[in-house]
């Protein structure tokens, strides 16, 4: 099951939001779109879009006058006080919001101290979590989510992260090869979605794809069914186009 590049990549998304929101944080009386087209540089065409996802994630409003102004959930993540507890708050209305376009659960994960930590996902009835049935910090090798990571990391990181974690068999499509492992990851297009196929756990396929924030490793992943690995091809691509706004709001 081949995925394509996402053609707009949520990574070259975030540097333009941030420009325009910058414009509109510095203009507290309101800024028109033809100066924001004008101060920032981006066409109608690309700041459009922009000004639709900055809309719906709180971070600008549109008064009656069409010009825009700061909102209420940029003000919130720029406050040194409570900023932490703001962007839990953030990332989670995010992913349940991405849970419910791609119809599966949605995680997302960082690399810290060396470590693989799932940090927030948003489940449900009809998108059930995946059963961590083996610790996902001594699993890398066999999810999307461990595999998305390790893609971020150099050469000699990924060696010290197997090293301290023995590549048990999980299931009869496990990767238990360092060399092989190794040599898959680094052929690993960084646009193109990691894939765990029944790998991790019998029953459930996973998806996963980077959101790199600076220097911090992340990833947004994806499982769903084995039943339902038919739409993994599509939930993928849509978990792409949604990762911009994660992305944003760990930037901000």
């Amino acid at each position: 099951m081949a995925l394509q590049p996402e053609p707009t990549a949520p990574h070259h998304r975030v540097p333009d939001a941030l420009r325009v929101l910058e414009t509109v944080a510095r203009r507290t009386t309101g800024v028109t779109d033809t100066e924001l087209a004008r101060r920032t540089g981006l066409g109608r065409e690309r700041l459009a879009p922009l000004l639709r996802m900055l809309r719906r994630e709180g971070y600008v409003e549109q008064t009656t006058d069409g010009t825009y102004l700061a909102g209420a959930a940029l003000a919130r993540l720029s406050s040194a006080h409570g900023r932490e507890a703001a962007l839990r708050e953030k990332l989670q209305q995010t992913l349940d919001r991405l849970r419910d376009a791609v119809g599966a659960a949605v995680y997302l994960s960082r690399y810290v101290d060396g470590e693989v930590s799932v940090t927030q996902y948003a489940d449900g009835p009809g998108a059930p979590k995946v059963n961590e049935w083996v610790d996902f910090r001594h699993s890398a090798h066999a999810t999307a989510i461990g595999k998305s990571l390790l893609t971020q990391l150099d050469h000699a990181g990924r060696r010290d992260h197997l090293a301290r974690h023995r590549m048990a068999r999980l299931t009869s499509r496990t990767i238990t090869s360092d060399r092989v492992l190794l040599s898959r990851l680094a052929a690993q297009p960084a646009a193109v979605p990691v894939l765990d196929l029944q790998e991790y756990a019998v029953g459930t396929v996973c998806a996963a794809v980077p959101i790199t924030a600076g220097s911090a490793v992340g990833c947004l992943a994806l499982s769903l069914p084995v039943e339902r690995a038919y739409r993994l091809r599509r939930a993928a691509e849509a978990l792409n186009r949604g990762a911009a706004p994660v992305l944003l709001s760990l930037a901000i």
